[in-house]
């Protein structure tokens, strides 16, 4: 077994409500920054063991579809590499 860090990023989907998003958006620009879009995002972080990279990026997309998002509103994407 290699040690693995899995990075799991979950945003909503486009077209999704982002009150989050919308209130730092309004503050980003009234401080001055000109914005065409911004969405917020959570980001997990796995540390774990597994027999390969593939294996470790379908344990956490699994994790993701089971706890880490709901596929229903949120897109996520999963990155692996060797600790």
């Amino acid at each position: 077994m290699t040690p693995y860090t899995a990075t799991v990023e979950v945003r909503l989907k486009h077209g999704v409500l982002d009150p989050e998003a919308e209130t730092t958006g309004r503050a980003l620009e009234r401080l001055g920054f000109e914005l065409e879009d911004l969405r917020a995002a959570d980001l997990f972080e796995l540390d774990l063991d597994a027999e390969s990279a593939d294996d470790a990026a379908e344990r956490a997309g699994e994790m993701a579809e089971r706890l880490l998002a709901n596929p229903t509103i949120h897109d996520y994407e999963v990155t692996v590499e060797e600790r």
